[in-house]
C-alpha cells in the first residue's frame, strides 16, 4: 500500500539536465523496490531504471545508461531520476512505480503502484 507522486518534469533544452522526485506514501518505504518507467506519445511504456529496496543495486535500460542516475533517501520516502546529457528521444511522461518484493525487475507488469506521471519535454 503506497501512494506516489512525482515532480520535477518540465521543459529542457537537448544537452541540458533535469531532476525528477518521487514522493512516496507509505510507512514501509524500505521494503519497496522503486522504478521509473517513460511512455512517450503513440509509444507503450518502457524501462527507464530501477533501484533496490537499499539502493544498493541498480540498473537502467541501455537508452539512457551513463546518462540517468537512479536513487533514493528512504529516511525522506523519495526516489529520483538525474537526468543528464538530455535528447529528443528522451521526451515522454516518466512515472514512478514500486513493488513489495526484494527482487530488481524491468517489467512494468511486475510493479503495483504508480504514480500520476511528469512530463519531460526536451527542445532542440
Amino acid at each position: 500500500q503506497v501512494q506516489l507522486v512525482e515532480s520535477g518534469g518540465g521543459l529542457v533544452q537537448a544537452g541540458g539536465s533535469l531532476r525528477l522526485s518521487c514522493a512516496a506514501s507509505t510507512r514501509t518505504f524500505t521494503m519497496f523496490v522503486m522504478a521509473w518507467f517513460r511512455q512517450a506519445p503513440g509509444k507503450e511504456r518502457e524501462f527507464v531504471a530501477v533501484i533496490s529496496r537499499s539502493g544498493g543495486s541498480t540498473s537502467y535500460a541501455d537508452s539512457v545508461k551513463g546518462r540517468f542516475t537512479i536513487s533514493r533517501d528512504n529516511a525522506k520516502n523519495t526516489v529520483y531520476l538525474q537526468m543528464n546529457s538530455l535528447i529528443l528521444e528522451d521526451t515522454a511522461v516518466y512515472y514512478c512505480a514500486a513493488r513489495s518484493s526484494q527482487v530488481v525487475t524491468r517489467s512494468s507488469a511486475t510493479y503495483d503502484f504508480w504514480g500520476q506521471g511528469t512530463q519531460v519535454t526536451v527542445s532542440s
